[in-house]
């Protein structure tokens, strides 16, 4: 399967990659995590000045109308940056669940042209992500609750006034609440059924495709940061870099990277095309790319000689939104028992045939 993209998809690559180096240095990460909200809305102004608040959002409420492919390559910049927004999961994953609604006619006409001007943050909660990221600043709340019957629903509930809870995270801007679990009627309810449960099932596949990209590009970080350090700092009059040792750690980042990036793009297009395999493939996608991850992580910390853990070294954020990001719609143990039950069903489509078709 040729997985390179055309010119336009990485020359929009290259334009984010460009605005956030200058944006979305690591000095302001640290400005951010310790302020309050955890969220610098004048960095959101900026997205949305460059257009980004507006790539997924359909044409007809202004946007650019962009399809799950073009994301893969967006995600991988933004883990890269890790930068202190919830962006893919008010502009990617809540657009693509308010566009996949066909009750939801009246929302996308309210939400989907702030979203695309930047002035509307969206959350959702779902039964396999009950942790809300964003939900203390959100405007919009997509809630999949299961009922008393064990009915799901979906409901869309105003984020100004909602019963929250925070939660403490490592990643000092990732900013998590749980909600409050009042009664819902009909008057906030959109789907019910099994409905709900199609919509639900789409939302976490888009969802974990974003998370992958994200550890992806933050894995190529975490080795970039790792080899530059290795070229500065001498050991016995000589770069680290230059010992055996050292080049071992870094090439199996470097291996789990390349074997974690078609992967990605697979899942992706799989999502695009909504293939029946798709579940197994977006989990597949999430493994590869948090193993990615925890590898550059962990080989980072052995380069820096441990110095990786500190406050003053880079390197700490970018691990940490890689572990925080592991979790994150599905752990390991989720993914790996989805990805099993596919691969076990009697009709499964197994062997290099199949992975490359």
């Amino acid at each position: 399967m040729d997985f390179t993209f055309n010119e336009e998809q990485l020359a929009l690559r290259d334009s984010v990659s460009r605005f956030l180096m200058n944006e979305a240095a690591p000095e302001l990460l640290r400005e951010i995590w310790e302020t309050g909200g955890g969220r610098a809305p004048e960095l959101r102004a900026k997205f949305a000045q460059q257009g980004v608040t507006a790539l997924s959002v359909p044409e007809a409420y202004g946007g650019l109308g962009l399809a799950d492919v073009d994301w893969a390559l967006i995600t991988e910049e933004l883990g890269y940056y890790a930068i202190p927004d919830s962006l893919a999961d008010t502009v990617y994953v809540a657009t693509g669940l308010l566009c996949a609604v066909p009750e939801a006619e009246s929302l996308r006409a309210q939400w989907l042209p702030g979203i695309a001007a930047g002035t509307a943050r969206v959350s959702i909660e779902h039964p396999v992500n009950p942790w809300v990221a964003d939900a203390h600043l959100a405007d919009l709340v997509l809630a999949f609750r299961t009922e008393a019957d064990g009915i799901l629903e979906l409901h869309a509930l105003a984020g100004a006034g909602l019963a929250r809870s925070a939660i403490g995270s490592i990643d000092g801007s990732r900013r998590l609440s749980v909600l409050a679990q009042q009664p819902l009627d009909a008057s906030t309810r959109l789907l019910r059924g099994e409905a709900a449960r199609t919509i639900a099932e789409a939302t976490l596949d888009r969802a974990t495709v974003a998370v992958a990209g994200q550890l992806v590009g933050l894995a190529q970080r975490m080795l970039d940061l790792s080899v530059d350090y290795a070229a500065q700092r001498k050991q016995f009059g000589r770069p680290i870099g230059s010992f055996q040792a050292v080049k071992h750690h870094l090439a199996d980042v470097v291996t789990r990277i390349e074997f974690a990036r078609p992967v990605l793009y697979r899942a992706a297009l799989a999502l695009q095309r909504n293939e029946r395999d798709r579940a197994a493939l977006v989990s597949h996608a999430k493994l590869a790319c948090a193993e990615a991850a925890w590898t550059a992580a962990r080989k980072g910390i052995q380069v820096h000689g441990a110095s990786g853990y500190t406050w003053e070294v880079d390197l700490q954020m970018f691990m940490k939104r890689a572990w925080v990001l592991d979790a994150a719609w599905g752990d390991r143990g989720f993914h790996k028992a989805r990805l099993g039950e596919a691969l076990l069903r009697d009709d499964a489509p197994l062997g290099p045939a199949a992975t490359l078709y």
